[in-house]
């Protein structure tokens, strides 16, 4: 069992722009004074750049192309829907907003298969949409594969049955709490658990400030300390430029890096830097049209692949 991939999948836009449909309850999303065509054209242009800097590095990038007739303005953060596993199993998960529900294709899964990996079954949690249940894949689980444990706040994209149907489905043990946010002076539910939470091999990049019960941020760092997780802790500010949106990979040579936009990058510390590079090199990118607009950055852009090979 391993916890980080060499392998992602990556969907390049081609009707990137604000979301109307998610800003509803991303708090993170901010208009631009450009035309959506100018906007999908920056977006691609920060994509592209970091597939690159992906690969220069040894990561293998699967790019899927985006489907102009989808009109799919979110299709660039594919780890909403989809995860692939060391079984051949792959699951596709429900969605909150409903323009994100035309994502889903069968195209994805044939380019992977091209690639030369083995997908045995597809488990579909989709039909929970009809109730207006959603559980936005590893947007709202934080997997510690190794440890078989799902970290997961909970909130309008992340329901707490469909957690356990999860969990019980991949033989997961639920790790659940609640996280918040301040928006216009109120305390309100962070859309994403990896927003606030990395978990790589040996550490966990974490806000625990905004787990705002005493015992779940104390049961939450039980179980992270518990399997030998240093704990690097990030500040609310910190989380707002995308510094708890990281995810850890593997290169050429089995050299680890954690991957970040520039903005999460910056807003570091020093001796959060220092604490990380112990484990592994920092690889970051710019991506402010993309983080603006959408509401999310790195982690969200990167699927990764598990799979076996045929």
């Amino acid at each position: 069992m391993k916890q980080i991939t060499d392998t992602v999948l990556m969907v390049r836009p081609v009707a990137f722009r604000m979301n109307e449909q998610t800003a509803v309850n991303n708090y993170f999303q901010e208009g631009l004074h450009l035309d959506n065509e100018q906007i999908n054209k920056k977006a691609q242009e920060e994509f592209d750049a970091f597939v690159e800097k992906l690969r220069n590095v040894g990561v293998n990038v699967i790019v899927v192309d985006d489907d102009k007739k989808f009109d799919t303005p979110d299709s660039i953060f594919p780890n909403n829907w989809v995860t692939f596993h060391e079984d051949a199993t792959a699951a596709i998960y429900p969605l909150f907003a409903e323009n994100r529900r035309r994502e889903r294709r069968a195209e994805v899964f044939d380019k992977i298969e091209a690639e030369g990996f083995l997908i045995k079954e597809v488990i579909d949690y989709t039909s929970a949409e009809e109730e207006e249940l959603f559980l936005e894949s590893t947007g709202v689980l934080i997997l510690d594969r190794i440890n078989e444990k799902a970290y997961c706040a909970l909130s309008p994209r992340a329901n707490e049955e469909l957690l356990i149907e999860f969990c019980e489905d991949f033989e997961l043990t639920p790790v659940i709490f609640n996280a918040y946010q301040d928006v216009d002076g109120r305390r309100m539910p962070i859309y994403h658990t990896n927003v606030m939470m990395c978990l790589a091999e040996n550490f966990a990049v974490i806000c625990l400030d905004s787990i705002d019960d005493p015992k779940e941020s104390k049961n939450v760092v039980k179980h992270l300390k518990s399997d030998g997780k240093q704990i690097i802790e990030i500040s609310e500010a910190q989380l707002h430029h995308y510094a708890g949106n990281m995810l850890q990979v593997q290169g050429r040579d089995e050299k680890k890096y954690l991957v970040m936009s520039e903005a999460a990058r910056k807003s570091l510390l020093p001796v959060q830097i220092a604490a990380i590079e112990k484990h592994c090199e920092i690889l970051s990118s710019d991506l402010t049209t993309i983080e603006t607009c959408g509401g999310g950055s790195a982690r969200c852009m990167l699927a990764e692949i598990f799979l076996p090979k045929k």
